[in-house]
């Protein structure tokens, strides 16, 4: 982001004056500073997107790529793509007990759920069997692959064009202030919507317990951005950022915020899965949801153990999912 970074004409991707982000990131910028922070964010975002598709995007189409190789009879070239996929999700490795309940290096997995259909694809294209049923199988497991890694809102609201998507978030922002949800689940947020997502969560977000910004084109930049508002939410128990841009930077800043108690004191968990590089949880990040938890006397969101084992890092953590309560 060093060089000079083009400016489009366009209005619909124009920073709007007078947006004042240093408070939201707790700096002491004046105004020019501001401005020119967030137009540079902005640029930078809208190259990123011209450029370079969302990580589900590639994986998607790998999966189709896979269904189409495999009514060619094209085996080999069907196992090299799932190779490059199981590689991509970061899921690489051994069977899903092994996984969940031995090895300690992948005990922190953050989508179990792809790793075990992965591995059932896996088993199918190994394991010999009439051809129909076999071919029945693997589109069955594709699908549910699919369906796991893609925006899969009834509205379809990815698929939709960008004036309808605005919409869509209007509406949603538009939403009375006692809703407990807030759903933005496959609407494209640019920077410039981010912060109208901010100024939302600040007017009304005490009575959010949860908040889904699954599959919005976030970047560590713009949820970077969004952060500090989504922290002080007093009641936020769940928070949806799979399917995004998001890398282990973004790991890093959410296990700082987790240090301080006032922040997301009441999160219960937090999905990450199906990102750029996020492929398990760090402890640090662990021991901050279970620490909520236990305030709260909620279910666990890692196996039960005595505080001053996990302090010393004697007893290894697991990520439990919603769906495993």
């Amino acid at each position: 982001m060093g060089g000079r970074l083009s400016r489009q004409s366009s209005l619909e991707d124009e920073p709007e004056d007078g947006v004042d982000l240093g408070p939201l990131r707790g700096e002491a910028a004046g105004p020019r500073g501001d401005f020119a922070l967030s137009s540079l964010i902005l640029s930078s975002e809208r190259i990123l997107r011209r450029n370079k598709p969302a990580p589900y995007v590639r994986r998607a189409a790998w999966i189709r790529d896979m269904q189409a190789l495999l009514r060619d009879h094209r085996q080999e070239r069907a196992r090299r793509t799932l190779q490059l996929l199981r590689k991509d999700l970061g899921l690489e490795g051994t069977f899903l007990n092994d996984i969940l309940y031995r090895h300690a290096p992948y005990l922190n997995l953050v989508d179990p759920i792809s790793h075990e259909l992965l591995l059932s694809l896996a088993r199918e294209l190994q394991c010999p069997r009439k051809e129909q049923d076999q071919m029945k199988s693997i589109d069955r497991i594709c699908r549910q692959l699919l369906y796991h890694l893609t925006p899969h809102s009834k509205w379809h609201r990815h698929s939709l064009p960008r004036r309808k998507s605005m919409a869509c978030l209007k509406n949603s922002l538009q939403q009375k202030s006692n809703i407990e949800s807030l759903d933005l689940s496959g609407i494209p947020l640019t920077p410039r919507d981010v912060q109208r997502v901010i100024l939302y969560l600040q007017s009304h977000g005490d009575s959010l317990t949860s908040v889904d910004l699954s599959f919005t084109e976030l970047t560590d930049n713009t949820l970077s951005l969004a952060l500090p508002a989504l922290a002080v939410l007093p009641n936020i128990t769940h928070l949806a950022l799979n399917g995004n841009r998001l890398s282990c930077a973004t790991l890093k800043e959410l296990s700082e915020a987790m240090k301080d108690s006032a922040n997301f004191p009441s999160l219960a968990w937090v999905d990450l899965g199906n990102n750029v590089d996020i492929c398990s949880m760090p402890q640090p990040l662990l021991l901050g949801l279970r620490r909520r938890l236990c305030q709260q006397n909620l279910l666990p969101t890692i196996p039960e153990a005595q505080d001053s084992d996990l302090s010393e890092g004697g007893i290894p953590i697991s990520f439990s999912l919603p769906w495993d309560r």
